[in-house]
């Protein structure tokens, strides 16, 4: 909605749209991610990757409840989709950077992976948030939560390997999903089906790494 429509002599503040079931379901999923930072920042890893992989998890689920909502007003939307896409930049642009510049101990050679990550997030977003989906079922480029859910798995190997082929491994698998993330190729969109075989993978990596940490 541009912003010369809106009438800021409106009823409306901003604490008011955190009514919003599907705001609170965004700002659930913002937790998540805040607390994957913390735990990357402390070297805990593995609870770094469960505050990911359930940050996806709300993602998806405040869109199915936005749609499900009745009486939802214009504006709700319009706060709804903004705050969406900044918690995403969060959640799959700082959050995954943070853990690769973590795990490869901030040594110098991992900031230029960990900036490309987070810019090449801003930048799919900013076009995401312009020109939409191909259509209804199909995204341009491969989106960012596919990110978190490969990098969640890919993580199981770390405890059997070297870190430093480990780190290389993370290092290159973040830069090529980079790439896919930008690339002009046509990948399918996760229906809200999916949620419901995203959430027992989710129960099972939580428990999993939970476990182990």
């Amino acid at each position: 909605m541009p912003r010369g429509e809106i009438n800021h002599d409106s009823e409306y503040n901003m604490l008011y749209f955190l009514k919003d079931p599907s705001n609170i379901c965004s700002i659930t999923g913002l937790l998540c991610s805040f607390s994957g930072i913390y735990f990357s920042v402390t070297g805990k890893f593995y609870y770094a990757l469960i505050g990911l992989i359930w940050s996806v998890i709300f993602d998806w689920a405040d869109g199915i409840i936005a749609r499900n909502l009745k009486n939802r007003t214009d504006y709700h939307r319009a706060v709804g989709t903004q705050m969406d896409s900044l918690i995403d930049i969060v959640s799959f642009g700082i959050l995954p950077a943070v853990i690769l510049l973590s795990f490869g101990k901030f040594k110098p050679s991992f900031f230029p992976g960990a900036f490309l990550i987070v810019a090449g997030g801003v930048v799919r977003l900013s076009y995401f948030n312009v020109f939409g989906m191909i259509d209804k079922n199909t995204y341009k480029g491969l989106a960012l939560d596919n990110n978190a859910i490969i990098l969640s798995f890919i993580f199981i190997f770390e405890r059997f390997l070297s870190h430093q082929t480990f780190s290389t491994i993370l290092y290159t698998v973040m830069i090529i999903l980079l790439v896919f993330n930008l690339a002009p190729i046509r990948t399918r969109k996760f229906g809200a089906g999916w949620l419901y075989v995203l959430i027992p993978y989710t129960v099972i990596m939580t428990v999993y790494y939970a476990y182990i940490q």
